[in-house]
């Protein structure tokens, strides 16, 4: 059972994503965009929010959706996009908001992992997971500043894919978009724990008035 206080503390951060989301409404193309994605539509729900970080916190996690392999290149990757997503429990976080979203998300982010080994193999030889360190900064450099040139992990998503009322979605073509998928589950997740707040300066009321994003001196955009 989480204290008073940090029940407190989980929906001022909730308050603080929720005005993230706003202010982007108002904001350039690239940042709606990426506030239209599905981590965010999780991160403003206070149940699921709140409940993301009780399970991080489980000595005895495992994950509900990831398997073991998906696990350790979701650790690995995030760590190369945000250093210290390690720390954040980035991938136990993830993982979670993906056992209860839509089979069409589950299906894209699992694309989006195995476009990821599928460069990884072209290049190395080796699925990310077992690349060094700068082989795998070299993948993902690959994949953002990959042209929109289709890939061959995903064939176009069919109409009937599409639940009711959310409309056709964004068709994950490229590797880019695919990297930009997973980018944006790592981003997300990370900068509304409490690690990636208070790297940002968040004392549990100060609220930001733009969208965080990756940008550290190594980042992948």
């Amino acid at each position: 059972m989480k204290s008073v206080s940090a029940v407190i503390q989980g929906l001022t951060r909730r308050e603080m994503i929720l005005r993230l989301a706003a202010g982007a409404a108002a904001g350039a193309a690239e940042v709606r965009a990426a506030v239209a994605h599905p981590v965010y539509k999780h991160l403003t729900n206070a149940a699921i929010h709140l409940q993301a970080d009780v399970e991080a916190a489980k000595e005895s996690w495992t994950p509900k959706y990831l398997d073991a392999q998906q696990n350790e290149t979701l650790i690995l990757m995030a760590e190369r996009i945000v250093p210290g997503a390690s720390k954040a429990q980035v991938n136990r976080f993830i993982d979670l908001l993906l056992s209860v979203d839509s089979s069409e998300n589950q299906r894209d982010f699992s694309s989006s992992l195995s476009a990821l080994d599928q460069e990884a193999v072209r290049r190395f030889g080796q699925v990310f997971r077992s690349l060094t360190e700068e082989q795998q900064d070299a993948v993902l450099l690959t994949m953002s500043t990959e042209s929109a040139t289709p890939s061959e992990v995903e064939k176009p998503r069919s109409s009937r894919h599409t639940r009711q009322g959310e409309g056709p979605g964004k068709i994950l073509h490229s590797r880019r978009d695919h990297f930009e998928n997973l980018k944006s589950w790592v981003t997300g997740a990370y900068y509304s724990s409490e690690v990636g707040m208070r790297e940002l300066g968040w004392t549990g009321e100060f609220v930001f008035d733009t969208l965080p994003g990756c940008a550290h001196p190594e980042g992948h955009v």
